[in-house]
């Protein structure tokens, strides 16, 4: 995360800068980390306080603004303003699930940080609320990790998890239901130019964003590209609960229909420029540098 965050605030060091920067700066800084929603709400948001005298130091009014959930407005400003706001993420979960030793089943991510809310409110340290909650949190992600390191952890004398032997089994959720998609895929060169497709502007995740095209943008089914196209890379990529393996085929122009708005050539020399979801870049230069299918993208 390091040389995302250094190029961010290098380029857009406070909430002015980032207010006034066009919306494709603020999509190219975050391309790579995915959820581009959040990109688009950080920018919504920077905006609203750009237009305020000063940004206001409750977890309440915080929550007013774009993107910001309960998590967000307890970090920002018991951090910034020693506000007493207790922050509860996955890893502050896990510390109080296995301290208080609590068996109980979640559903989900959510659930488990309301049922600690409450909890991590009372413990928190209203002499310094920013440090409390910087503390618990690293407390989580070094010691108190899913399979945890309880021998040198500083709360290993009072945690009713380790006195019963269950630490590796708290907290508990219930399996994580994954759905697996298939996407077809186009990779076509004319000359120095290749076919893209730029998600539309109203697009509920990706707008604006490049990819290569779609079989359906291109007119074709996908069954007759896998069979009149070659296959150039097999990637795979995760995306909340979907697990999506992306077939990208070589297909003659000839074939194409290339008639819908969505689809542009772009010259080569152009690609670095332009923001792309996902790894999409990173498959490009594979194809751009010859990788032989079929070539198996990490996440």
């Amino acid at each position: 995360m390091l040389p995302y965050f250094e190029r961010w605030v290098k380029a857009l060091p406070d909430f002015k800068r980032l207010a006034e920067a066009p919306e494709e700066q603020v999509l190219k800084l975050w391309e790579g980390l995915g959820y581009y929603r959040r990109a688009r709400n950080l920018h919504k948001l920077a905006k609203e306080i750009a237009a305020l005298d000063e940004p206001p130091r409750s977890a309440k009014e915080w929550l007013k603004f774009p993107g910001i959930g309960p998590y967000s407005a307890a970090a920002i400003t018991s951090i910034a303003f020693d506000t007493p706001a207790a922050c509860v993420d996955g890893n502050v979960v896990r510390v109080l699930a296995r301290l208080t030793n609590t068996d109980i089943l979640f559903k989900n991510t959510g659930s488990a940080n309301r049922h600690f809310q409450p909890l991590a409110q009372g413990l928190l340290d209203r002499a310094a609320p920013g440090k409390h909650n910087q503390a618990m949190m690293e407390l989580g992600a070094t010691h108190c990790q899913p399979k945890p390191e309880c021998d040198d952890c500083p709360v290993e004398s009072f945690c009713e998890a380790r006195k019963h032997d269950s630490a590796e089994n708290i907290p508990q959720f219930l399996p994580r239901q994954t759905e697996k998609l298939e996407i077809t895929r186009i990779w076509r060169m004319r000359g120095n130019k290749i076919l893209l497709s730029r998600a539309a502007k109203n697009s509920r995740q990706l707008a604006g964003l490049c990819e290569l095209p779609t079989a359906e943008s291109v007119g074709l089914p996908p069954e007759k590209i896998r069979t009149a196209g070659i296959l150039k890379l097999r990637g795979k990529r995760s995306i909340t609960r979907f697990s999506i393996t992306e077939w990208i085929y070589e297909v003659p122009e000839k074939k194409l229909c290339t008639k819908d708005r969505s689809l542009f050539w772009a010259d080569r020399d152009e690609i670095s420029s332009l923001t792309f979801s996902g790894p999409h870049r990173r498959w490009i230069s594979k194809l751009l540098n010859g990788e032989k299918a079929p070539f198996e993208a990490e996440n």
